[in-house]
């Protein structure tokens, strides 16, 4: 079974949200900080998920990277996962709904996982209850005055 998160009306640099359901799980898991599988995403033909990995944990190259390879809708999941509420505009101007609705739970929007939940996009839901673990964990290590922060 194939999952997909694919706007209504994209133009066409905007890509795919397609993926199997396995490849969905290596990515929850990659998210996570399972090396192994985010090199498996790299080296099998899912690098716009591996380098979403990466924007997640705010490198730089990976964000410019997702830009520059016609993949603005993950980095703009990435930007709304921040609270960036111009992303959220701009996936939902897309026909992005469900990536919106992933980048509000991700930002801690118990209502927007309930929503992917209640349209049965259960897959998508676990990718944005990971992107909002880690994105909390980044924000606490920031956050806390005791330590310096790699991030």
């Amino acid at each position: 079974m194939r999952y997909s998160l694919g706007g209504k009306n994209n133009t066409p640099y905007l890509g795919s949200m397609q993926y199997p359901a396995k490849v969905l799980l290596a990515w929850g898991e990659a998210i996570s900080g399972n090396r192994q599988l985010l090199d498996w995403l790299m080296k099998n033909g899912y690098p716009e998920l591996g380098m979403t990995c990466h924007a997640i944990r705010l490198v730089d190259t990976a964000r410019a990277w997702l830009m520059s390879n016609g993949h603005p809708h993950l980095m703009a999941l990435v930007n709304g996962a921040e609270g960036n509420k111009n992303a959220i505009v701009w996936l939902h101007q897309y026909g992005y709904t469900y990536l919106a609705d992933m980048a509000l739970g991700a930002d801690n929007d118990d209502d927007a996982i309930q929503r992917l939940i209640s349209a049965e996009q259960r897959e998508w839901a676990g990718v944005a209850l990971k992107i909002r673990s880690v994105k909390n964990q980044i924000e606490e290590r920031h956050n806390d005055v005791h330590s310096l922060s790699p991030d």
